[in-house]
């Protein structure tokens, strides 16, 4: 069953690269007593996902702050290396994104948000997403509808609900 508003968010454990390598952050921690905005994506270093999805977060942190937003997290079907390394090459660490590896698609799956295009050589990744959401309860959430666009689910579409 896909997340709805309302609900609460599933517990899980992404990953991220801290100064001894690898480490573990409960979903749970990012989002106790905060107002976060979370988004998912196909995969790190993809078109869609590098050229439109992260660039809109980039480009409305500072709104979202000012409207009591504390973080901004990305979450997708990678390892915490890759998403460390495509936060450098975006721009999204130095904007303070927090870019997460849902590297077993654990998330992902609790979610029901997971599809497959092998085609595309995507096996168990994550619909494009965005929800806003508070001490652990999504408050909205966008789906996107049609793949390869970022539209529904774009910092600047979220932003107008907060």
């Amino acid at each position: 069953m896909t997340i709805t508003t309302g609900d609460r968010l599933p517990e899980a454990t992404l990953l991220r690269i801290g100064d001894d390598g690898p480490e573990g952050v409960a979903l749970s921690e990012l989002t106790a007593g905060k107002t976060v905005v979370l988004f998912g994506l196909p995969g790190a270093f993809t078109g869609t996902c590098t050229t439109a999805h992260v660039p809109s977060f980039i480009r409305t942190k500072d709104a979202f702050a000012e409207k009591g937003v504390v973080d901004i997290i990305c979450f997708a079907v990678n390892d915490p290396h890759v998403m460390k390394a495509w936060a450098e090459a975006t721009g999204a660490e130095a904007a303070g994104l927090h870019m997460l590896g849902d590297s077993d698609g654990a998330l992902t799956k609790a979610l029901g948000l997971d599809f497959d295009a092998p085609a595309a050589g995507f096996h168990g990744r994550t619909t494009r997403c965005a929800m806003l959401v508070e001490d652990g309860t999504v408050k909205v959430l966008h789906l996107e509808q049609g793949r390869g666009i970022c539209e529904a689910t774009a910092g600047e579409a979220m932003l107008a609900e907060v």
